[in-house]
């Protein structure tokens, strides 16, 4: 009996949570705004509330309708009714939501922090499926076992981090361009007017098509980041360029093929030749060297960036080369900043462990898949959000940085004068002493003060010359 009620107390505990995040962001109205609302019925927050927190109670939709436990006060068919809806943007809605996350971790964050933007794809596996809209066999290159192509979507994301706390921004299920790879087209009897009928089109389009789409939204929404990371499948010249040329520079790793030349001292050269005309620095730097090098696009383009080399610490006789268009940075900045890559590779692995991702809801349309992946970032957002609340000192926020400004704005000097006026005024007020009583005693601390650092300075000098 005690178990049930510890069962029902945390999940109302968990409700109570997911209450205050929906209400402190003002979801209902994000969603509003994202083409998501209801005419009449059960609100839609209420639903997308239901869904948020499937997940940590460890049930499932389909559980609680077998059971006669769904107390939601709705049936499945509304919630398939909103999964599968054609008209909603799910992209708005979870552009928004990251902003409204972002707005209060940015502002406990000094403005000397570089703030970026991650982009990386992983597989949204569908092993079992074969009528799901634009299913196709996808490159899965994390696979170690096994085959390399996988029945499923790539799921492309964009995410904003400050080195503390990642948010997901945007994302895009990408098929496969070739018709002959994709097990099913999308249904015909779409309305080409909708968001869902874009999104189907841009699935089939390309990475470097969406990647750049989503640049060009994080731009427009104002996300305070500069930079731009990704790894070495995506970061060809022409690419490279292209995400520039939305106002963002880049920080990446660099694929080492003889296909791909950079242009160093007029000369084109691959990683290899590069490495290997150019004076390392010895003994066990960590950075062997940098070189300056030009980008050149398909049309000619030409972009100057520095390229550097580090030592591979899984292997100590390889290197691996980062680049950079902002020729601003250092070395180690260049190393610092690539280093929060790896915050998205802990994202998709809480989401596909924890989440549920791909694992919750098993629709046929397109849109559910988007709908079920927009629901599971959602639980990341208010994750993320609680964590940086709770376990962060900075979470403070303003109060925190607006003390720390006006402590360090008071001189040294002045901080001593006031602590004396306060001993003077405890001393004149406690014990009634004349001026001249108080001011002995001060001159009394002070010279007990100097000893006390005279004595400590004698005793160190005989420990270091003992040793």
């Amino acid at each position: 009996m005690a178990i049930i009620t510890e069962s029902i107390e945390n999940e109302n505990r968990l409700n109570r949570k997911i209450e205050g995040f929906f209400k402190t962001h003002q979801i209902g109205e994000i969603l509003k705004q994202s083409n998501a609302y209801k005419s009449r019925g059960i609100a839609i927050t209420r639903i997308m509330a239901y869904l948020t927190q499937l997940v940590f109670t460890k049930k499932s939709m389909y559980m609680h309708c077998k059971n006669g436990t769904n107390t939601a006060g709705f049936g499945k068919d509304t919630v398939y009714r909103l999964l599968n809806a054609t008209f909603i943007n799910w992209g708005t809605y979870l552009l928004k939501l990251a902003m409204s996350a972002i707005k209060p971790i940015n502002a406990a964050t000094s403005e000397g922090r570089r703030n970026v933007l991650i982009l990386d794809d992983t597989l949204y596996e569908r092993p079992r499926s074969k009528k799901v809209e634009l299913l196709a066999n996808v490159y899965d290159h994390a696979a170690k076992t096994g085959g390399k192509f996988k029945r499923g979507f790539r799921l492309l994301t964009l995410g904003w981090s400050d080195g503390a706390s990642f948010v997901p921004l945007l994302f895009r299920h990408l098929s496969s361009q070739e018709a002959k790879n994709r097990y099913a087209e999308m249904d015909p009897s779409i309305d080409k007017r909708s968001v869902g009928y874009k999104a189907r089109l841009q699935a089939v389009s390309g990475a470097t098509c969406a990647l750049l789409s989503m640049l060009a939204q994080a731009k427009k929404a104002c996300v305070p980041a500069a930079h731009v990371l990704f790894d070495s499948w995506f970061s060809f010249p022409s690419t490279i360029i292209a995400v520039c040329k939305e106002g963002f520079h880049v920080v990446a790793r660099l694929k080492d093929t003889q296909k791909i030349k950079y242009i160093v001292d007029g000369e084109p050269m691959t990683l290899k030749q590069i490495y290997a005309t150019n004076k390392k620095r010895r003994g066990r730097a960590k950075c062997l060297l940098s070189a300056e090098a030009l980008l050149h696009g398909e049309d000619g383009e030409a972009l100057p960036a520095r390229i550097v080399f580090v030592r591979d610490r899984n292997n100590r006789s390889k290197w691996i080369a980062f680049a950079t268009t902002d020729m601003a940075l250092t070395e180690e900045e260049v190393i610092q900043l690539y280093g929060r890559r790896w915050d998205i590779e802990v994202f998709f692995k809480v989401c596909k462990s924890y989440l549920n991702l791909a694992g919750e809801f098993h629709g046929m349309s397109y849109d559910g898949v988007t709908a079920h992946t927009a629901i599971v970032m959602t639980r990341y957002i208010m994750l993320a959000v609680d964590k940086r609340q709770n376990e962060d000192p900075r979470s403070l926020g303003e109060l925190f940085y607006l003390c720390y400004d006006e402590m360090a704005d008071i001189p040294f000097s002045k901080v001593i004068t006031t602590i004396l006026d306060c001993l003077h005024a405890v001393l004149d007020d406690c014990l009634s002493l004349s001026d001249e009583d108080v001011k002995g005693i001060i001159e009394a601390f002070f010279e007990k003060i100097a000893s006390v650092f005279k004595n400590g300075y004698e005793t160190f000098n005989c420990i270091q010359n003992t040793a």
